[in-house]
């Protein structure tokens, strides 16, 4: 199948082949047609197999008639990162080359000047975070009544991330008779039941097994220390070593370690930057550029870059740490092996990472092989790891006082005032309120007025 079967107009056909695209990708040949259609789409793939283009292409053919009115959009696109909004604004600039459509962008960051200009002209597709699209309506610089095309991108993110309240709320502001797509690489159970608020009798779509990964991606497992010098360490051999390296995401679960770990690449001669949810959004765009184009190897990141970022040609991806939430794992090893390519993954695991490591293999159904001997590694703490600990624990402790002869105790209990004996003396008895001490305070005379 070719995309002139799809039913695409002219001026997208020609987009598409200027990028070079011949053939649709499966979520792509069976998507388009029915969104073409206007009919609710459920869209379930693997990451990286062009979900964003399933609907970006129609609803640019769709957008061909028509136009926008000041402050009321005609479709609206939610995604849950401003690097995602972002990456699908450009999407639709490469796709839309031939359109003259207006595209504005509604994230945190950026100035609400400049995006209240944009919407004050009029806007056939707005791309937006729930959260600051909320902040535009309730300042009333925007009007969501004439949405005719509503995409939830990453839905089971969006959903998950706590934007339930959200969502209901933008869906009850836009039109009941819209067009409603939704698009996700995992669609946990839990969430199923949330679909049928916000879609009519929509059209599922699954090519893919949920929460699988795709065969382009050759996963390994590498055993390493809880110790964070040691693991560095691990990682920097992992890079070094690695056949066929070009570039490489590095993911990690705490903010703060993705701090520490750049500035020990960068100490150790790697160029890398850094990417997640605290930096202001002109550092977090400038790390990305550098990334994508070249000048920088290494991308250190939170999560924030593991949901639907298309950087073409990622090598390889490295879990600094083990994901907490299997789902995570699915999304952060799609960042390679995309369009076609082959890419490899690796993961670092410690000894207290066993459990999160059966839950990822659990839900892609499929045991990940090791490098090097790791199982002992993997079930129990290696005495590596225990020697700091007992060093600590010897540390904080105090050295205990020699115990003292019974006699001596007792001839020390007797010579005490009663007051001031220890409770657990055997020859003291248990004080009764205050016992026979008295505070100096009330012992003060008091003076009472005249009546």
């Amino acid at each position: 199948m070719t995309f002139d079967e799809l039913g695409l107009s002219p001026k997208v056909l020609a987009a598409v082949e200027a990028t070079g695209y011949t053939t649709p990708t499966p979520i792509q040949a069976q998507a388009i047609p029915h969104v073409l259609a206007k009919r609710d789409v459920l869209g379930i793939a693997q990451t990286g197999t062009g979900k964003t283009a399933s609907f970006t292409l129609p609803m640019l053919t769709r957008l061909e008639t028509g136009r926008p009115r000041a402050r009321m959009p005609r479709t609206l696109i939610l995604e849950p990162t401003r690097e995602l909004a972002a990456q699908v604004e450009e999407s639709f600039n490469r796709y839309g080359v031939n359109h003259k459509l207006s595209v504005a962008l509604l994230i945190g960051g950026l100035s609400f000047g400049d995006q209240d200009a944009k919407l004050t002209r009029g806007v056939d597709v707005l791309i937006a975070t729930p959260g600051r699209l909320l902040d535009h309506f309730e300042r009333g610089r925007l009007l969501m009544t004439g949405i005719e095309i509503l995409v939830i991108d990453e839905a089971d993110r969006m959903l998950d991330m706590g934007f339930i309240p959200d969502i209901e709320r933008i869906c009850k502001l836009i039109p009941p008779a819209r067009q409603t797509l939704f698009f996700s690489a995992t669609m946990p159970p839990e969430i199923q039941r949330l679909v049928s608020q916000f879609l009519k009798d929509p059209v599922k779509i699954e090519v893919a097994k949920p929460s699988s990964t795709s065969a382009t991606i050759a996963q390994n497992l590498i055993a390493c220390s809880s110790d964070q010098t040691e693991k560095r360490d691990v990682l920097r051999r992992a890079i070094r070593t690695e056949e066929n390296f070009k570039n490489a995401i590095v993911f990690c679960n705490r903010k703060r370690d993705i701090g520490t770990l750049h500035r020990s690449l960068q100490k150790h001669g790697f160029k890398a930057v850094a990417l997640h949810g605290d930096m202001d959004q002109r550092a977090r765009m400038q790390a990305l550029d550098q990334f994508k184009t070249g000048e920088a190897e290494l991308l250190v990141a939170s999560d924030v870059a593991a949901r639907g970022l298309d950087i073409p040609a990622v090598s390889h991806v490295f879990n600094y740490d083990v994901p907490i939430h299997a789902e995570d794992y699915v999304h952060r090893i799609g960042r390679t092996g995309r369009a076609g390519l082959s890419g490899t993954s690796i993961t670092l695991v410690a000894p207290s990472d066993k459990r999160y490591l059966s839950a990822i293999e659990k839900l892609i159904g499929q045991d990940i092989s090791w490098k090097g001997a790791p199982t002992a590694a993997s079930a129990a703490p290696s005495r590596t790891d225990d020697e700091p600990r007992q060093k600590e624990r010897n540390k904080k402790r105090v050295a205990r006082p020699a115990p003292v002869k019974a006699k001596e105790e007792k001839s020390v209990a007797k010579d005490r005032p009663r007051s001031h004996r220890p409770r657990n003396e055997d020859d003291a008895p248990t004080p009764v309120g205050m016992g026979d001490h008295i505070p100096q305070f009330l012992l003060k005379p008091v003076r009472f007025k005249n009546a």
